[in-house]
């Protein structure tokens, strides 16, 4: 194995992560084992959140909403979605992040619980999200489309990503931009980080092909699946990438700036130096953890418009 030059901190996050793989490798157990992980690193949320589990589109959310009275023009919100290789993680694993964001930033997040591979390969959890922006736009809240993006690590990442290039493609209105976090867009296995990062920490380029296959099923990947698959990145929302330096997908995220850049699209990449694939529950406890999260809140409130 590679040595990979992590802080202590980051080391000590990374070896109580690990800490709850248990010897059971079926779907069932990898899901506990998560589920049991997640729950260790997620703080009590901030006071005064009003948060409300419901359905919307035939699909499960979670809102956020914090104690403000909602402007004339609507509220703004950030519709987020869970990393796990789209097979595990749901709305409580990523609560964390979520609970963050509506209290910091002052503004609604809608978290989706979208259905999970292997049993609902892609299109499925694809469908869950778009079928979930498009209901928002004519309610149960009053939204401020100039307001509104969509944000997403990891998987979530992906789907944010597929969700953008969807709409384009559709004619739809589009996010006010796009927060991709270590996202996995389909990158080739020549790009440097597959093998630079090989059995990095929390996440091994085995790890990202076996996820691939399990989301994708017996489907050939496309650009709905695989966002750099695209053969036009042109006429997306403004971006902001960030990505892990010790992770197999940190070239997917400079690849994709790379393509909406060329394309003419506003972006912003963050290279996270000392980062590994996962580490965004590592909140309060690596410095450079809380750099990551406080260009993601820096980055969200300009285009929301909020104060920090």
């Amino acid at each position: 194995m590679a040595t990979y030059p992590l802080s202590a901190s980051m080391m000590a996050f990374v070896e109580k992560t690990i800490s709850f793989n248990g010897p059971d490798n079926s779907l069932a157990g990898m899901r506990q084992a998560y589920n049991e992980m997640c729950r260790a690193f997620t703080p009590a949320r901030p006071a005064g959140l009003y948060v409300v589990d419901f359905e919307l589109a035939g699909v499960r959310v979670r809102a956020y909403q914090p104690p403000l009275s909602s402007p004339p023009a609507g509220d703004p919100c950030v519709v987020y979605l869970h990393g796990g290789g789209w097979v595990v993680g749901d709305l409580d694993s990523h609560d964390f992040i979520c609970a963050e964001l509506a209290s910091t930033l002052g503004v609604l997040v809608i978290a989706v619980d979208y259905r999970l591979a292997p049993e609902h390969p892609f299109p499925a959890g694809f469908h869950d999200c778009l079928s979930v922006w498009r209901a928002l736009r004519t309610g149960p809240f009053r939204l401020d489309p100039e307001r509104t993006l969509v944000a997403g690590d990891s998987a979530g990442g992906n789907l944010a990503a597929a969700l953008c290039l969807a709409l384009r493609d559709a004619g739809e209105p589009l996010p006010a931009a796009q927060v991709l976090i270590y996202p996995g867009l389909g990158g080739d296995d020549r790009l440097p980080s597959r093998s630079e990062c090989s059995d990095a920490p929390l996440l091994s380029r085995r790890d990202v092909d076996d996820y691939h296959a399990l989301y994708l099923g017996a489907r050939q990947p496309c650009a709905h699946s695989m966002p750099l698959l695209a053969e036009d990145f042109s006429g997306l929302p403004p971006a902001l990438i960030a990505v892990a330096q010790f992770d197999p997908l940190r070239d997917d995220g400079v690849r994709y700036a790379e393509q909406l850049k060329s394309a003419g699209v506003e972006v912003a990449l963050y290279y996270g130096e000392g980062l590994v694939h996962g580490c965004l529950r590592g909140r309060g406890q690596v410095a450079e953890v809380d750099a990551l999260h406080e260009t993601l809140l820096g980055y969200l409130a300009k285009k929301l418009a909020t104060k920090l």
